[in-house]
């Protein structure tokens, strides 16, 4: 049983050491006419190059990594509120969120892919150093037993890339391997908690997901302190490498192109305010849409001028008063006095 799961890791592992001593062998060609091919510096710079191509490769899945994160961040408050719809119904919960996942385009286990496909270079990195000073014998790759040799007894500030921090009484290799230790524990913990707290809206900061942050903000630089004293040297240099990658890079997504509704989303408009000021450019005011299927508000009231005193009597007087009238039936004139009436007959 055992030799077949070994068979098995032997063949998933071999394609491994070809790929990473192919690459690590490619940059000590260079640094080793630099600085000597048995020199430390040759062999530690040959993992650092090894980790930047590593990283370099695995940029369009931190692409992905980050729009799955971002996404994350955005549907909190629906799934918050298919919680509370659900929150009696587990499976149709589990439905509804997977379902909310597959509309957005959310993977929630995108946050976890390089560091996963970086495990496999990982583990391939650690057995080439550790058989390399263990038993220079075993080839494997393209790693000769001359260059087995160069490489587990190479000497980089008074230790070999060989040692790990639990392996020796050395104080130098001890004190390398617990600066390495701590910095590799403290790039890891400044690259989540970065994460958390400018790329992430007040939304996100609550519910699962944010509790799923802030146990990885702790637990993650936990385990590599602990894992840290047994890992050879050069791995640490490796795995140190590679988080000063992922905060460096991380920094510059965050900057350039931060979530919504963001500290980081802020501090660029910010920034691109200032920027405008001093190339004399007016900010651009986003003006708010009107709000569709609205009534015109009414005319405003119009009020009365004011009159004098005899303008408003001659208004109030009524046009078709006597004044203005024809003259109507008359009356027969009342004889004068003293004067004889006609049809008086005596």
């Amino acid at each position: 049983m055992f030799e077949f799961f070994g068979d098995i890791g032997g063949f998933i592992m071999t394609p491994l050491y070809y790929v990473t001593s192919f690459v690590l062998l490619a940059f000590h060609r260079l640094f080793g006419g630099i600085f000597g091919p048995a020199s430390g510096a040759a062999w530690v710079l040959s993992i650092i190059g090894l980790t930047l191509v590593i990283r370099a490769a695995l940029i369009p899945l931190f692409v992905k990594q980050i729009k799955s994160s971002r996404n994350m961040q955005l549907i909190q408050p629906k799934v918050r509120e298919l919680q509370k719809k659900y929150g009696h119904d587990r499976e149709r919960l589990a439905q509804e969120t997977m379902k909310l996942y597959k509309e957005t385009g959310t993977n929630p286990f995108a946050s976890c892919l390089p560091i996963l496909l970086q495990m496999p270079i990982f583990l391939a990195l650690f057995r080439l150093i550790d058989q390399a000073a263990k038993n220079p014998e075993d080839e494997r790759g393209f790693m000769t037993f001359d260059l087995n040799t160069q490489f587990g007894d190479a000497t980089f500030l008074g230790a070999k890339i060989s040692d790990t921090f639990i392996g020796t009484d050395m104080l130098s290799v001890r004190l390398l391997a617990a600066v390495l230790v701590i910095l590799m524990t403290v790039t890891t913990f400044l690259t989540q908690r970065q994460l958390m707290s400018k790329n992430m809206p007040p939304d996100a900061l609550s519910g699962p997901y944010a509790q799923q942050q802030k146990m990885l903000l702790y637990v993650l630089p936990l385990v590599f302190a602990v894992g840290g004293i047994a890992f050879p040297i050069g791995v640490l240099f490796y795995w140190t490498t590679s988080n000063l990658w992922t905060m460096g890079q991380q920094f510059y997504v965050i900057r350039n192109n931060p979530a919504p509704g963001t500290p980081a989303e802020d501090a660029k408009k910010e920034r691109d305010a200032r920027k405008a000021a001093r190339k004399g450019i007016a900010p651009v005011v986003e003006e708010e849409p009107e709000p569709e299927n609205q009534t015109p508000p009414p005319p405003p009231r119009q009020q009365p001028k004011k009159q004098s005193r005899s303008q408003r009597k001659k208004k109030g007087q009524h046009p078709q008063g006597p004044a203005a009238e024809g003259p109507g039936p008359q009356e027969p004139d009342s004889p004068e006095p003293g004067a004889s009436d006609p049809t008086d007959k005596n």
